[in-house]
């Protein structure tokens, strides 16, 4: 079998290369929410960042989160002000300009996710916010639910600006990017304002100087006491650091009327390789603004990615998952899903991997790609018989499988008397699960 297998091998490696530009896209491509996905990177609220910026020295506004309409009207008494900001808290950008969902009964929704109300409103507010379903421009167009509303103080603001600090792989390290300008899309200022728009790398080993947090300062063009400008930076980030994020977007930071940087809006990314040292902020998580999906393929280990296809997938190994969605696009098919059950699954892993691809209404037909190398090809087998005989799948099963124990797994599904569609290598694969849907 060896010169099989081999063969085998190297069409795979030339499918996968080929295919490696369009299906970095087409993973990406899908109908949910753009913040839905496999955990790569832990976001939190507005009012989580804030606090964990605040706990670094960093100056924010002075913010209550509530998750009940008596809980809004205590934070905007305690507060104190004739005025407050009442913010949706939800993982999407464009709270501002989004607007909340019909109500069933027909009643328009209300109009942007952010107000500058009086305290005496925060009622009438907070109940036609908590519950509710805010679309914006980055939630897609199902929208995130509204379960946690924020009460700001109203600041003095005079100036707003844009920070940031990122991974960039040119540089190997953390790059500062900063705007005089801010408020609005980093897209937008970048075409409207290029020129104010500065970048300064940071060395991991050195960290960030003086000098270059002056560098940041001076482009951000502050008015107020530079020195006290620089602690800010720096302040922001240690958060980068000291937290394994992979973001840190301030967006504005703005100086009020005496010329003091604030932290006005924040969005904080983190690395989940770091949630054993992390383990505080993790534990924040909100799973209700993110797929169902993915959150319980998260639970069995396994890295899902909800499409909007209908072609489902299962596949080990993220490259060839992805080549496999390449060549059934190829085939004029729509894949349903990015799903790699790993080098390590076992049959109960793959059993639920089943049962995650078919809570998927749109799935009419499934392709199982499995090229056996430490995940073995019996398992996998094991795993689609016990999904199907608990499942009842409704919907055509094509299988291809291909390297270890590939002929004991075939001889498990041979014997099961499942009515299974079998392929002998990718492209018959996808052109097969293609005409089942046909």
């Amino acid at each position: 079998q060896r010169p099989h297998i081999n063969q085998d091998r190297k069409k795979d490696e030339t499918m996968l290369a080929s295919a490696a530009l369009r299906t970095a896209t087409a993973a990406l491509r899908r109908t949910a929410a753009p913040t839905m996905g496999a955990v790569r990177n832990l976001n939190l609220h507005e009012y989580q960042s804030a606090k964990i910026m605040s706990d670094s020295g960093v100056n924010v506004p002075l913010g209550i989160s509530a998750t009940s309409v008596e809980e809004a009207v205590s934070a905007a008494a305690e507060i104190g002000d004739e005025e407050v900001v009442i913010k949706s808290q939800i993982l999407a950008g464009g709270r501002g300009l989004g607007k909340f969902m019909d109500e069933p009964d027909g009643t328009p929704g209300m109009q942007g996710g952010v107000h500058v109300i009086q305290t005496s409103q925060v009622s009438d507010y907070a109940s036609k916010m908590l519950g509710k379903t805010l679309v914006t421009k980055q939630s897609g167009p199902e929208g995130k639910p509204v379960n946690t509303i924020l009460l700001a103080k109203k600041m003095s603001l005079v100036r707003e600006m844009y920070f940031a600090i990122l991974m960039d792989r040119a540089t190997g390290g953390p790059m500062i990017i900063a705007c005089s300008e801010g408020g609005t899309s980093i897209e937008d200022l970048a075409e409207k304002y290029p020129e104010k728009i500065i970048k300064v790398p940071v060395d991991l080993v050195e960290g960030l100087t003086d000098e270059k947090a002056m560098e940041v300062v001076d482009g951000l063009e502050a008015t107020g006491d530079k020195s006290a400008a620089v602690d800010q930076i720096k302040a922001l980030y240690d958060v980068f650091v000291s937290r394994d994020c992979t973001m840190v977007e301030v967006n504005p930071l703005a100086e009020d009327t005496e010329g003091q940087l604030i932290a006005a809006d924040a969005k904080i990314g983190f690395d989940d390789n770091a949630v054993f040292r992390q383990k505080d902020v993790f534990s924040q998580r909100d799973h209700s603004q993110e797929d169902p999906r993915e959150v319980d393929a998260d639970k069995w280990d396994l890295n899902y990615i909800g499409l909007d296809g209908n072609i489902g997938c299962m596949v080990n190994g993220a490259g060839l998952a992805m080549s496999t969605m390449d060549i059934i696009s190829l085939n004029g098919g729509k894949p349903a899903n990015f799903l790699d059950v790993g080098g390590g699954a076992t049959a109960e892993q793959v059993k639920h991997a089943f049962e995650i691809i078919t809570s998927d209404p749109a799935v009419k037909a499934i392709l199982v790609n499995i090229f056996g190398g430490i995940m073995k090809c019996d398992i996998i087998a094991q795993g689609i018989i016990e999904a199907s005989q608990a499942l009842d799948l409704k919907v055509p099963v094509v299988v291809r499988l291909e390297g270890t124990n590939v002929e004991i797994g075939k001889k498990l599904l041979e014997d099961s008397g499942l009515k299974l569609i079998t392929a002998e290598d990718l492209d018959d694969a996808a052109q097969k699960a293609v005409a089942a849907i046909q």
